[in-house]
């Protein structure tokens, strides 16, 4: 079985006549046609070929390609955000009346997709939470088209347990949706556990350097046929140069993450031992409540940790303000170290109540461990704590 790796760096667009090694960005908004009939039978897709940059790229069918390949997905469509993606895929698969089905603990954006912009055209949404299986089988109804889930979640590193979920949903004939951007391809193939549909934000981990933005979604040939019909008139287009940059960001992908996670792992098991930390969430962790889901289904950790700083708000705040390395910003999955406080920022729009549901508390902070050295991160870490 060829490597992940060797499919990120090798999986290419032909080379043109000029033999180049890397791709070529090509930057045009549409494609010239041969003659008339060439032209009929292309915008009737009885023919291949590249009609306009909204619909196709060369740089963008080369970023999906190669995510299709080690995620095992028959197709992909890629987007210029990840909650365009979320967006995107979602309103592809509903109509007024359907039904979603959601673990509890889910992104602050996708959140207010299915509480207010959802809502206003007749399209409601049930929380589970994110360890009930049973929860989730109640749950769905007549209505219900899709169970979305996060895993692991944000910001809470909460597992689920997608092979079980997935027999539930398939008995039901309902979607599975599965939002992979924690994990990425490289820790977590969703379509191969039973999944119907993963998702990423490529703006994290895929690019891993803070420096564009870009979703993908993935799944079945019929649903990317279904999602591409509402994409090319919506307009959520992944552009060309955005599709280069993070095409060339996967062929290091596997590097970046098995560096993440070792260094995180080391990272989650001192802050255990700190004294100013009261709860550390790393889903390899033995301590972690699906440790064993985690391991089973996550080649590595990841490279984000959740703690629980014992001073609560006040403590957390200054262990923000103290820290001299890490950047303090609401992004992950970069090459950069950075530190997040959930509760005023990325969850901020849920009431206290709601973040409590999903594990968010007021001295909870988010760290995503980068790709410095690790006793530089931990250093920073420690006397920031002080």
């Amino acid at each position: 079985m060829t490597a992940d790796s060797t499919k990120l760096i090798r999986l290419q667009t032909e080379r043109s006549e000029n033999n180049e090694h890397s791709a070529p960005i090509y930057l045009t908004s549409s494609y010239v046609f041969e003659d008339a009939e060439d032209m009929r039978l292309q915008f009737e897709e009885e023919r291949e070929g590249h009609i306009y940059s909204r619909y196709a790229n060369p740089n963008v069918k080369e970023f999906i390609d190669k995510l299709a390949a080690v995620e095992g997905a028959e197709d992909g469509w890629a987007t210029a955000t990840g909650m365009a993606a979320i967006f995107t895929f979602f309103g592809a698969e509903l109509s007024s009346g359907d039904h979603v089905v959601a673990c509890r603990s889910v992104f602050g954006s996708t959140h207010r997709l299915f509480t207010e912009i959802f809502p206003k055209w007749g399209i409601h949404t049930s929380y589970v939470d994110f360890d009930d299986l049973d929860g989730f089988d109640r749950a769905i109804k007549k209505e219900t088209k899709v169970v979305y889930i996060e895993t692991p979640s944000n910001p809470g590193l909460d597992i689920i347990d997608i092979a079980a979920l997935s027999k539930i949903t398939k008995a039901r004939s309902v979607l599975l949706a599965v939002d992979n951007c924690f994990a990425t391809p490289i820790l977590q193939k969703p379509l191969l556990l039973g999944a119907d549909v993963s998702l990423h934000s490529a703006t994290k981990y895929i690019d891993g350097q803070g420096r564009t933005l870009g979703g993908v979604i993935l799944g079945s040939e019929d649903l990317i046929t279904r999602i591409r019909a509402f994409a090319r008139h919506t307009g959520p287009a992944l552009s060309p140069m955005n599709a280069w940059v993070l095409s060339k960001s996967l062929e290091t992908l596997e590097v970046r993450i098995e560096r993440h996670s070792s260094s995180a792992l080391e990272i989650a098991r001192r802050l255990e031992q700190h004294e100013k930390v009261n709860i550390v969430k790393y889903p390899h962790l033995q301590s972690h409540p699906q440790f064993e889901i985690a391991k089973r289904q996550m080649k590595l950790g990841g490279g984000l940790i959740t703690f629980e700083h014992k001073d609560g708000l006040e403590g957390g705040k200054r262990f923000l303000d103290g820290l001299k390395m890490f950047s303090l910003t609401a992004n992950l999955g970069d090459t950069r170290s950075i530190a997040t406080h959930p509760a005023s920022t990325t969850h901020s729009k849920l009431s206290p109540e709601e973040r409590s549901k999903v594990g968010i508390g007021e001295g909870t902070v988010r760290l995503s461990i980068g790709l410095e050295g690790v006793e530089d991160i931990w250093r920073d870490l420690e006397q920031a704590l002080k």
